[in-house]
């Protein structure tokens, strides 16, 4: 791997760009989407054993 500091600054700036893009068009809508899709899935075995939610019947 390249040290940061050695390269100049338009390898620097591209390596950047090349990042950001990966952290916010790719990495943070799928951890988004797992992250949400576990709470629901995690819910909905919760309401498979503890019933559904409001007064008891």
């Amino acid at each position: 791997m390249t040290d940061i500091q050695t390269m100049d600054s338009g390898t620097r700036r591209k390596t950047e760009l090349r990042c950001f893009v990966l952290l916010a068009v790719v990495l943070a809508p799928v951890l988004t989407v797992a992250l949400v899709g576990g709470l629901g899935f995690s819910i909905w075995i919760y309401q498979m054993f503890a019933g559904p939610p409001g007064p008891p019947m």
